[in-house]
């Protein structure tokens, strides 16, 4: 019987690793926990697209997350040019 709590089969699926293991490797260099979170979530619906009915609908999800994350980027540039100097 699989552990639906701590390690449920769909979440590693055959992959070497599971997901939260890579994102929480991956964001933890992020320089906010806003954009760690939206990176979080890009990661989550990118690695996992192929194990849904849909995975155009967890795409698109993943780029609408994506574009979040370059709009704060952009705003934080745009903050520390106007401040600079």
């Amino acid at each position: 019987m699989s552990d639906m709590v701590n390690h449920p089969p769909h979440y590693a699926d055959g992959r070497r690793f599971e997901v939260i293991d890579v994102i929480e490797d991956s964001v933890k260099f992020a320089p906010t926990p806003v954009l760690g979170g939206l990176q979080w979530q890009i990661l989550k619906y990118v690695h996992r697209c192929w194990n849904k009915n849909t995975p155009q609908q967890d795409l698109q999800k993943a780029m609408w997350y994506l574009m979040r994350l370059i709009d704060q980027l952009e705003a934080r540039q745009e903050f520390v040019e106007t401040n600079d100097g």
